[in-house]
């Protein structure tokens, strides 16, 4: 689009043009359409990906487990001997003979808060154990019962 430029008056002074000049405009909004076009393909999440199946073995199950149980009422145990937080680590020391690459299975009741699981699960690691498995039931199939409304902390 081009602007005309009124006749020169007589003393050579040139009238100011009145039209405005929407071409920055239109760079501005096609650069951006550009942006948005090359933006809006890598802002998806949904990305179909066919993943392969896994031909890993079951795992078999040690001779001697060690299970270390969190209770409703926030009380452990090592396998069926209750313990106190304080000796955990020398509880599971003497259970697993020192062997600090022994695998720790750990058992916590479902009404038991993620928050205390993690902060077990941080003290077996502050004694030393690394090799934690969780343990939890085979499923059925069912749906799992829907959480209540409340969702507070107890």
């Amino acid at each position: 689009m081009g602007a005309q430029l009124p006749q020169a008056s007589s003393d050579d002074e040139m009238m100011p043009v009145s039209d405005i000049n929407v071409t920055p405009f239109i760079d501005v909004i096609l650069v951006l359409l550009i942006i948005f076009m090359i933006a809006a393909p890598l802002a998806t999440v949904d990305i179909a990906v066919d993943l392969p199946a896994s031909t890993a073995t079951k795992q078999p199950r040690p001779d001697k487990p060690v299970f270390i149980t969190l209770k409703a009422d926030r009380t452990l145990a090592v396998g069926e001997t209750p313990i106190s937080r304080a000796t955990l680590a020398s509880s599971l020391a003497s259970v697993t003979s020192s062997d600090h690459n022994k695998r720790l299975f750990v058992r916590a009741d479902k009404t038991v808060p993620y928050g205390d699981v993690m902060t077990l699960m941080n003290d077996i690691r502050g004694a030393g154990y690394l090799k934690i498995a969780l343990v939890g039931l085979e499923s059925t199939g069912a749906q799992p019962a829907a959480a209540p409304a409340s969702g507070g902390a107890q």
